[in-house]
C-alpha cells in the first residue's frame, strides 16, 4: 500500500479537532480507548473502511466494532432490546460490545459487518475516544491499531511500531487504562459471550440475573474469534512453571519470569500489562513462555488471548 506519514496528535482541542476532520475524509485515525488503541475509520464509508482492512492487513470476514459516543446514537444503529437496554445501563460507557441485528437504514458499510446481518457496537469510556466521537459526529469503526493477528497496542508507540505509515495519524493520550479488548456479547437471540474481555463475564451475569451461554461454534460472528489472533512473531508455550532452554518467561505471582504479569497475582494489572509484557518479550527473538493464570474474573480475557496467541499460524 502507499506510504504516508502518520501524523502523532496531542489529545487537546487541536489534535481532537484535527483526527476528526481526518476521519470525515476517510482516512484512517487510530486513537485510545480505555481497553486497547483502537484504528477508527468512518463506518458509513465503505472505502475508509477497506482502508482499516489494508492497512491491519486483516481478513475480510472478521468484522469489526462500532464505535459511538451515546446510547442513542447505537440505538438508530441496530434493533435495540430491553436487555441491551438493561446492559447498556450498567455497563456504557465501557469495555463491554454488544452485537445486535442491524436496523433498517442503518447506513453502515456491509464490509463493517463483512456481510452479516449484525453489528457490534460500543460506548467506550475514554475520554479522547468520547471527545473524538462526538466531534467526529460519525459511528467509527475501529478494530485494535496493529497488524492483523499481531499483538494489541496499549500504546501510541506500539501502534507507530507497527501501522506508521500505513495510516494518517494517532491521537496520543498514553497507555489504555483496561489494557485487553472489550467483551463482546450476542443479544441476537439467547445472550451468548462470543469474547472474553475487560468486562468480567460475572458482572455482566450479575446484571442479566442469569448465565449466559459460551460461543462453541467456528463460524466468525465478532471480533477476535480467529483461532491463531493477538499473536508475537514467536513461538509461545502456555502453563510454563520455568522457562526452558533458548526462552524467556512471562511470570505471574509466585513463578517470576523475566518480565512478570503482576507479582502479586493482581489479574487487572495483569490484563494492563499483558500486551505491553509481549511486545517487549517478542523484541527478543527468542520463543516465549508464560505462566499459568487463573482463569476466573479478567483472566478469562487473559487466557483467551494467550490462546490465540500460542495457536498454530
Amino acid at each position: 500500500m502507499n506510504q504516508t506519514k502518520t501524523l502523532h496528535l496531542h489529545p487537546d482541542a487541536d489534535g481532537i479537532a484535527r483526527a476528526a476532520a481526518l476521519l470525515a475524509e476517510g482516512a484512517q485515525v487510530a486513537f485510545p480507548t480505555e481497553t486497547v488503541y483502537g484504528l477508527g475509520a468512518d463506518a458509513r464509508n465503505g472505502q475508509a473502511v477497506a482502508g482499516i482492512y489494508a492497512a491491519k492487513g486483516r481478513p475480510s470476514f472478521n468484522p469489526l466494532i462500532v464505535h459511538v459516543p451515546d446510547v442513542d446514537t447505537a440505538r438508530a444503529l441496530v434493533e435495540w432490546t430491553d436487555t441491551a437496554d438493561r446492559l447498556a445501563s450498567a455497563f456504557w460507557p465501557g469495555a463491554l460490545t454488544l452485537v445486535l441485528p442491524l436496523a433498517r437504514g442503518h447506513g453502515l458499510s456491509s464490509l463493517v459487518t463483512a456481510g452479516l446481518e449484525t453489528v457490534a457496537v460500543r460506548v467506550p469510556q475514554h475520554p479522547t475516544a468520547q471527545a473524538l466521537l462526538n466531534a467526529a459526529q460519525m459511528p467509527v469503526a475501529a478494530p485494535s491499531a496493529n497488524v492483523s493477528g499481531r499483538i494489541s497496542p496499549t500504546t501510541a508507540q506500539h501502534v507507530l511500531d507497527g501501522l506508521s505509515g500505513r495510516i494518517a495519524a494517532v491521537l496520543d493520550d498514553g497507555p489504555c487504562p483496561v489494557g485487553v479488548e472489550s467483551t463482546i456479547l450476542s443479544l441476537a437471540g439467547t445472550p451468548t459471550l462470543l469474547r472474553p474481555g475487560g468486562l468480567p463475564a460475572e458482572a455482566i451475569e450479575a446484571a442479566l440475573g442469569t448465565p449466559v451461554s459460551r460461543d462453541a461454534g467456528d463460524a466468525i460472528t465478532a471480533p477476535g474469534q480467529l483461532a491463531s489472533h493477538y499473536a508475537p512473531g514467536a513461538t509461545v508455550r502456555l502453563n510454563a512453571t520455568s522457562a526452558q532452554a533458548g526462552e524467556v518467561l512471562l511470570g505471574f505471582g509466585k513463578i517470576k519470569g523475566d518480565l512478570t504479569l503482576s507479582a502479586s497475582g493482581d489479574l487487572a494489572e495483569a490484563a494492563a500489562t499483558l500486551f505491553d509484557a509481549l511486545h517487549q518479550l517478542d523484541r527478543t527473538g527468542k520463543p516465549i513462555a508464560v505462566a499459568p493464570i487463573p482463569a476466573t474474573g479478567l483472566g478469562a480475557a487473559i487466557n483467551d488471548r494467550l490462546k490465540r496467541a500460542a495457536a498454530p499460524r
